[in-house]
């Protein structure tokens, strides 16, 4: 019915219970679970057919596992997702009402909500599914993938700009001139804001997204060079030490090549199976949902 909300198990009504297989460095939801939008009149169930959807849970690149880890609160509201988008031309991946890509991402911040993922982290991720959204669904698709080009490479000019002008090594940014360190880094932050802001202008009824992702590009600039930076370290240190073994610096290498003597006999090789439980949120007072992002 409408107005009802929050994940539930299949087979016994109850609270979901998450089982994954994994197959190397996929995953196959072998129990179905489902989930009541408050918009819809029925649920909407995933996967459709247990024995051919496959995962790899939430696509994070791994420089941001740090701020979105893979695994979470959010994960139920990712597979979710996972069962909701299909491409053009493929069968239905769910049971329910059939829902366009930009709903599904809609859909996606709900469930999040409802299982109690921060605020911030929710957002963030919707961003994420949005901007992929924007990227393989619009019409003049060119546009999109210009605009967001541009986007992102205004706003690590002006950080990096921003960065010499706070070190006194160019001062070029009107906003930041020739100041006291803090009045620059005072600025600084609120032209990372700003900009971003501005920007997402050219967006139209995606400007909720633009912004995000500028803010945090700008905000995270530094912090995640710093990340790629110690990423290569480690990936080159990791290569050197573990290449007689034939190991990889890659999680995902690692699981595809688990011995196949590594599960119960009868199992097919490379597979292992993960129960999660996932508990309903704590009764609340009635609140207004999230407003949609069209």
């Amino acid at each position: 019915m409408a107005g009802r909300v929050g994940f539930f198990d299949v087979e016994t009504g109850g609270e979901m219970v998450l089982v994954l297989r994994r197959y190397g460095n996929e995953f196959q939801v072998i129990r179905q679970f489902g989930y009541w939008d408050p918009r819809y009149d029925e649920p909407f169930v995933v996967p459709a057919d247990p024995e051919t959807f496959l995962t790899d849970l939430a696509s994070i690149p791994s420089v941001f596992a740090w701020l979105v880890p893979g695994l979470g609160s959010h994960l139920p509201a990712v597979l979710l997702h996972d069962g909701l988008v299909i491409a053009d031309g493929e069968l239905p991946t769910h049971l329910g009402p059939p829902v366009t890509r930009e709903e599904a991402d809609r859909i996606l911040r709900g469930a999040m909500k409802e299982l109690g993922t921060p605020v911030i982290r929710r957002w963030l991720i919707w961003t994420g599914a949005e901007l992929g959204t924007v990227w393989v669904t619009r019409r003049h698709r060119w546009w999109w993938r210009v605009l967001a080009a541009l986007t992102v490479t205004a706003v690590v000019a002006l950080g990096s700009l921003a960065t010499l002008d706070l070190f006194d090594v160019w001062n070029v940014l009107p906003w930041m001139g020739n100041r006291p360190w803090w009045e620059e880094l005072l600025f600084g932050a609120v032209a990372a804001v700003a900009v971003p802001v501005v920007l997402s202008a050219f967006w139209a009824r995606y400007w909720r997204a633009a912004a995000i992702t500028g803010i945090a590009m700008a905000v995270l600039l530094h912090v995640t060079l710093a990340v790629i930076l110690l990423s290569g370290v480690y990936w080159v240190l990791e290569k050197l030490v573990s290449w007689p073994e034939g190991l990889a610096p890659s999680v995902a290498k690692n699981l595809a090549n688990v011995p196949d003597g590594a599960h119960d006999a009868g199992e097919p090789p490379n597979t292992t199976d993960v129960a999660l439980t996932f508990s309903a949120r704590p009764e609340r007072p009635a609140e207004s949902s999230e407003s949609s992002p069209s």
